[in-house]
């Protein structure tokens, strides 16, 4: 029995979270949303559904819900519209956080085995750290990440260079360096952008260590990857990494 005066979950099922999501539907803004995740042809949202939520909005529906069984993310991530599947992402997240040890290596088995669903760069960014991140030990997994980062799927590759931002966070790189070295040959923008941030980030904990990392890779790093990387660098030290090795 809820306690007096509390507000009951609301039952998480697929037809109550799409359609509290739908209430909050603005036209405007999903208008917006596609120009911004690239929705159009070849680009790589092509083809994403909208309803126009912002993520305060999203988040504050997933308040409302107690945990989300995993049968519910997948019929959410499955669904055509972003904000289903950003929901899913951000609720497995808030879950596997608060999970028991069991519960936390089956949302870690599912996110892995829906990673294709997680189809965007903002879904991946806020979740694969606090799930695949948290769930390797700092240095360790590789067996995981290389093999999401051989994916054919780049968003997989994605989650892969971004699930290390938490090993970052504890201060150790190792994981963040070895898979920026192998995905240096990666044809996709997004990628390259991923791999930068990461370096940069592993940068503000060891600069030393980056400047390592430079020394041995910049002349083949995608011009992308090495901006992202040096962008907290001063002036003079950047357009010098831009030109080494040149």
């Amino acid at each position: 029995m809820a306690a007096r005066g509390a507000s009951p979950a609301v039952i998480p099922t697929v037809r109550n979270i799409l359609r509290d999501l739908a209430q909050q539907k603005n036209p405007a803004q999903a208008k917006h949303l596609r120009r911004f995740f690239r929705t159009g042809p070849g680009e790589y949202g092509a083809g994403d559904q909208f309803w126009g939520l912002k993520v305060p909005q999203t988040r504050a529906i997933l308040g409302r819900y107690g945990p989300i069984p995993l049968p519910v993310a997948a019929e959410l991530l499955a669904h055509p519209v972003h904000e289903a599947r950003f929901f899913a992402a951000i609720a497995l997240a808030r879950d596997y956080a608060k999970a028991t040890p069991a519960a936390r290596v089956a949302i870690f088995n599912f996110y892995l085995a829906h990673a294709r669903r997680i189809n965007n760069w903002d879904l991946v960014d806020l979740s694969a750290p606090n799930i695949v991140g948290v769930h390797l030990p700092a240095g360790g997994g590789r067996q995981v990440l290389a093999r999401l980062a051989r994916s054919t799927n780049m968003w997989e590759r994605r989650i892969a260079i971004v699930a290390t931002y938490t090993h970052i966070r504890q201060g150790d790189l190792r994981n963040t360096f070895w898979l920026a070295e192998r995905l240096l040959n990666d044809h996709e923008d997004l990628l390259h952008k991923a791999a930068g941030w990461m370096l940069r980030e592993a940068g503000k904990r060891d600069p030393a260590a980056l400047r390592d990392f430079l020394q041995r890779f910049a002349p083949r790093m995608p011009r992308t990857m090495l901006r992202y990387a040096i962008e907290k660098f001063p002036p003079a030290e950047r357009r010098a990494w831009l030109t080494f090795g040149k």
